[in-house]
Formats: C-alpha cells, structure tokens, sequence
C-alpha cells in the first residue's frame, strides 16, 4: 500500500510538473507620458495579474529571509535616468511559517513603479525583471525572468520565460504544513497556556473571589450578564494591549537575528530559565504593591469603569505566575507576522477570560470546582520544568551557528532526560519543593502523567547512542554533532562502512567544524567535490542545507536512515554539504561581490546561499541536486519530500543519467 501511495504521488508530481507550461502571472509596462519632454520626470508602472491561488513575492522585504523577491534592472542608457528605486503598490504582509518571518506578497493583481528622468526624447528604457510566484495549494513555486522595452512612441514587451537555471520550470518547493510556528499552531499553544494559567495558585482562587464581586455588587440579572461580559472583554483588551505595544520590535527584522543570532538566543534561554526558577518557587516575579492597591481601590468605582479596573485588579494580581506564561509567549512571537504578539494575547486572554466570565454568568457552577490545595502549586512546578526544558532549544540555535560545541546533540539529550526524569520523579511525589503540601498518595491524574513523562524519557534513551528520534526530527541538534553513534557504528559493521574520502582526493575543507550525519562523508566546497568526482568518475550529490534548518533535520532522520538511502550516498556519490547559514567568515582574498544582489558575500554561508540562488534560482532547503563531474544538472533537482521511494529514485536517476553520457 505504501508503495502504491508513492507511485501514485510520483505520477501526480510528474504530470503537475510537465502537463502544461505553467504562466500564473502576465506582465504588462507602460509609460505615465509617452511623449515626455526633456528633463520631465514620468512613471514607468508595471502591472500584473496573478492567477487565482497563485501569489507574486514583492521588493519590499529582506531578501535573506529567504524566498525570492521580485527584482529590476534597468539597462543603463543616455536617454534617461533612475529617480529613486522601484516602488511596490499596495503589498500584503504574510506570515510565512517556511521561512519564519514576514513576507509582503501580491493576490490577483501587482503593480510597481519606478520614476525615471528623460533626458533625450528618442529615449530607450530597457531592462529585465524576476521573479517568483507560489501556490497556497500545493506550496509549489517557480521562478521567472524577463525583458522590457519601452521605446519613444514604442511599448514592447516580450512573451513570458522561465528561468533557463533552474533546468525545470516544474520545480517543487514544499511547505511544511506541520510547522510548530504557523500561526494556528501558535496561537493554539497560546490559548492551552491561558487554560493552563487558570489552574496556577495565584489564578483558580480568583474565580470564586470575582464571582462574589458580581453576584454582591448587583443582584439584577441583566446588570450582572452586563458587567460579567463586560470584564472577560476588559481581560482581553489588556492582554491584547499588551501585545499591541510589543508587536513593533518583533517583526521580521527579528526573525533575522532570532534564527541563528546569538545575543537573542542567549536572551531568550537566560528569560525562560529565569522563568522556570520562578515557577520552581525559588523567587516570585510581582509588580510593586503601589501600582496593585492603586488600581484595586479603582475597582472600587462604580459602572462599567469599576468593572475594567477589577479585570485590571486580576491581570496585575496573578502577575506572578501568568507573567512567565505570557512572557514565553511573546518570545515565540518573535520574528513573525507584525501581528503576532497580538494575536497571541488574544488567543492566551480568551481561554483565561472566558471561565470568569462564564462563572460570572453562572455562579452556581462554582459548586463543581475542586478546591484549592497543593495541587495548583503542582501545576505551576511542572509548567516550570517545561520552561526549563525548552529554554535549551535557544541555546542550541546558537550553538550550532557559531560552532561553540557546547551543547551537541548527546548533552543536549542528556539534559532534556535529567528534567524530565526529575519531572517524573515530582509527579510521583519523590520531589518537593517549597509550596508542596504533604501527602502520602499519589492521584490517579499524577500516576499517568509521570507514566507518559517516563515514557517520554525511555524514548530519549536510545538517542544518546545515536538513535535519530524521528518524532523530535528537527527540534534536536543535528546528528552530525554527537561524538559516537553506536548505531552508525552497527550499521557499517553490517554494510558498506563509513569509508573516508576516497585516496584519490583531497581531505575535506571545514570538515574541522561541519559534519555529514549518519556516519557519512563528504565535501563542503564546491570545487574540492567536483575534483574528487572527476577522480573516481562519480556523480556529486549536493545538499543546500542549514545548521537551523527543520526540515533538513528531518529528511536525515526519516529519509536518509533508511538503510538503501545511505547505501547508495556512501557507495555511488561524491557528497557535497553546502550550509547556508554558516556564520564563518573566510580570508579576505576569498571574499566576492555578487552579481545577484551587489552585496560582497565574507561567510561560508552567504557565499553557499548566493551559489544557490545564481546558480538554480532556488533559495529553499533542503534542496537537493545532481551535478556531473563537470558541474552539469544530471535530473531535476528536488526538495523536502519525506518519501523514502522517491528520494532512492532521484539518486538512481542521477546516477544513472551519469552512465549514459
């Protein structure tokens, strides 16, 4: 059945890729004033239309971001000059959970302008444009170039053309559909935290305490329905207030620095600890007293203004234990949709309002509640060892960009053991920390969850041997960074060996720092791969991949642990690993200036991306390509597919294509 699946998805790719010549966008220029005079300034406009569920990448965001964005080159010409850059009318901002951040895209219709200078009126205004259109289908995307030519008298405009580069119009770059942080998922994880903050000690008490303020202050059923709307809306409104003041600092500019930095990592890792001490009861993080009794007695007051201020009462009394909650959840908004922030206040606020309200409206329901006991402080204990846990994967993010080797991938699983084995331990009572009360039974609820919690951790085990952890495939530092793996080490017992680079070639370059996974060896530099592949006659199979790259870990672990996987890279490639985010910077002499964006590219990884986009017009990894020893496209490159058969069939292609030259 599996098998049949795949063939089903390999027919359905080939047909969607080379059925039709794919034009989701038409073009047309156009001058403001077509018979200028000289010196008039006038507007070269360009408009698109865009076909329906397609969108068009525009100018107006980070091009290291990573999708391509649309560009113009005008052919310099005495007839005319450039008054400022090209203008984008009207885009839209996206989240795009891919590349985490925030893109500004067009639907249906683009339109550009550019202000130009006439200094001749026989002027010619020539030039060319690229682009990329997407689908939010299928998250198929292709790039695009073309010519213009605005002539005096004369508007020309050439037949749409794809990208020759690429060697394949049809090129697939998929979306991780199940990315943790998209937006739905985040703002699902945001409304949990609200439920889980409601059962924090500084938090359930409230519920009866505010059911008294509306049920003793007005007795009318209409004034209580009224005012108890009235504050589950007022906590909403603070929270999202909040959020409104930070969304400004975490745009995509942080998205930038958040991937790979390492000054907001550390910051980030250094918060959530902080955090998860707090929870541990080692401190309390409060507000001062002034600002609580200040805005208590304007609770005081009557109307709908007394109602606001007893919301504002609850969000500055629960303070101490909401405000990790809600600070974890303005870290994780870093970096995407303008947004973001606000809409996780909104998601955290309503599942935190709404029991209020509702009890409110319903005080008889106080009668189900359980009672208040030890058990809260149980809740806010295990909300701290997640903290603690999660605050590594900061950490780790920048580990591995500046090649600390702090935190390999061993260490790092041996610490998430020891926080859940500790966890599982408190759950079962064997641990107490101040706040605890003294019991001599464990409930039934406590009993399953440190079940799950050991399981989890009897799950982590194997992975200190080497064990990929397909489950946590890309949320765990890559393979590549742990010292031994006992399961490489079965498995070249058994099988083709991890054998070093053939004595034909060169020892690697970077390979002091950089690492194949799964035992397997390999280049980092372009030109020492296609010297070993002209030595043994081999194809060179290329991975643009990334040290932050979630997908890219996830193809190691699923796809490339496949026994056949490994046994054809080891055995019929010359490998080549090209990151793209390596924050290594290489002797000046090898410094260049691109031709594709006029930026001088100084690191291992600017220069790999740059390679990547001139050279395929792809920016997306993983991204996976054939190359003979003379640097010819061998089969259609691919990306991210978790199929184990469809990625052993684009190698045999590959080196099949090779053998036949």
């Amino acid at each position: 059945m599996q098998r049949l699946a795949g063939f089903i998805l390999t027919v359905c790719l080939f047909f969607t890729a080379h059925a039709q010549v794919l034009e989701p966008a038409s073009w047309n220029v156009s001058l403001s004033n077509k018979t200028p005079e000289v010196g008039e300034e006038v507007t070269v406009t360009f408009d698109v239309r865009i076909d329906p569920n397609w969108y068009l990448y525009s100018t107006d965001f980070d091009p290291d971001l990573g999708p391509m964005v649309t560009e113009f080159e005008f052919t310099p010409h005495e007839s005319f000059e450039l008054v400022g850059e090209v203008v984008p009318v009207n885009p839209k901002r996206k989240y795009d959970s891919l590349w985490e951040g925030e893109v500004s895209i067009f639907y249906e219709k683009a339109q550009f302008k550019q202000k130009v200078r006439i200094l001749d009126p026989s002027y010619q205004i020539n030039g060319t444009y690229s682009y990329q259109v997407c689908t939010d289908v299928d998250g198929k995307c292709i790039p695009f170039d073309d010519d213009f030519s605005i002539q005096a008298q004369k508007t020309k405009k050439k037949s749409p053309t794809t990208d020759s580069s690429t060697g394949d119009q049809g090129l697939l770059n998929q979306r991780d559909s199940n990315d943790p942080y998209s937006l739905l998922s985040f703002m699902l994880v945001a409304f949990l935290a609200g439920l889980a903050a409601l059962l924090t000690p500084c938090v359930f008490p409230m519920i009866p305490m505010t059911v008294t303020f509306f049920t003793g202050k007005d007795n009318h059923k209409k004034g209580r329905y009224v005012n108890s709307l009235f504050y589950g809306f007022s906590i909403i409104l603070i929270y999202s207030l909040i959020g409104l003041v930070l969304a400004p600092f975490m745009g995509p500019e942080t998205a930038n620095d958040l991937a790979t930095g390492w000054i907001p990592n550390l910051i980030f890792f250094t918060v959530f600890v902080v955090f998860a001490l707090s929870f541990f009861g080692l401190f309390e993080i409060t507000l001062p007293h002034k600002w609580v009794n200040s805005v208590d007695a304007m609770g005081d007051k009557g109307g709908l203004v007394g109602v606001f201020f007893m919301a504002l009462t609850l969000v500055l009394v629960s303070f101490s234990c909401t405000g990790p909650i809600v600070g974890s959840i303005l870290v994780e908004s870093a970096g995407g949709l303008a947004l973001k922030p606000v809409l996780g206040m909104i998601a955290f606020s309503a599942a935190f309002a709404v029991p209020f309200t509702l009890f409110a409206l319903f005080p008889n329901w106080l009668n189900s509640l359980p009672k208040s006991g030890g058990w809260l402080n149980s809740v806010k204990v295990v909300l701290g060892f997640i903290e603690l846990a999660l605050a590594f994967k900061f950490l780790s993010i920048a580990d591995q960009a500046y090649h600390w080797r702090i935190l390999d991938r061993e260490i790092y699983l041996a610490i998430w053991i020891v926080i859940f084995t500790f966890l599982g331990l408190y759950l079962l009572g064997k641990i107490k920390l101040s706040g605890d009360s003294d019991t001599n039974k464990v409930s039934v609820t406590r009993m399953v969850l440190s079940m799950l919690t050991f399981t989890f951790v009897i799950y982590l085990v194997p992975g200190l041997f080497g064990a990929p952890l397909k489950a946590l495939a890309g949320y765990l530092p890559p393979m590549s960074t742990h010292d031994f793996s006992l399961v490489d080490a079965i498995r070249s017992s058994g099988g083709s060996p991890a054998q070093p680079v053939n004595e034909q070639c060169e020892e690697p370059l970077y390979d002091d720092f950089l690492h194949w996974p799964h035992g397997l060896q390999g280049y980092f530099d372009y030109e020492q791969a296609l010297a070993c592949a002209k030595a043994t006659n081999k194809p060179v199979f290329i991975d643009f991949t990334g040290h932050g790259c979630v997908n890219c870990r996830e193809m190691e672990a699923r796809v490339w642990s496949d026994p056949q996987v490994l046994e054809l890279l080891r055995r019929d490639f010359v490998l080549l690993a090209l990151y793209v985010d390596d924050k290594t910077e290489l002797p000046e002499s090898k410094w260049y200036t691109s031709s594709y964006d006029d930026k001088v590219k100084k690191t291992i990884g600017k220069q790999n991306a740059d390679f990547q986009i001139a050279r395929y017009n792809n920016n997306a990894q993983p991204f996976y390509v054939i190359v003979s020893p003379e640097g010819d496209l061998l089969t259609k490159p691919t990306a991210y597919d978790l199929n184990v058969d469809n990625f052993v069939s684009f190698l045999k292609k590959g080196k099949s294509a090779l053998k036949k030259r």
